[in-house]
């Protein structure tokens, strides 16, 4: 193992210490974190993408040196 590795097994252990948790259910609080912090991640972003089609032509307009320009035109 890393000396680097070792470290943040070492660090781990500590928190995991100071929560007065195992190792096991210290991985398993995190892992559940994470997920929770994925779902809503995909969550937001299919929100925005949501509005973004619902409101496409007003940021077209509102923006329009931003839009792409259509297929066979020059850029």
């Amino acid at each position: 193992m890393t000396q680097r590795n070792e470290a943040l097994l070492e660090d781990l252990r500590r928190i995991a210490k100071e929560r007065g948790t195992s190792m096991k259910a210290l991985v398993r609080e995190a892992a559940a974190a994470d997920i929770a912090r994925h779902r809503a991640l995909q969550e937001g972003a299919e929100a925005f993408r949501s509005f973004f089609t619902a409101h496409a032509e007003e940021f077209a307009a509102a923006f329009p040196d931003d839009e792409s320009p259509a297929r066979g035109e020059a850029a």
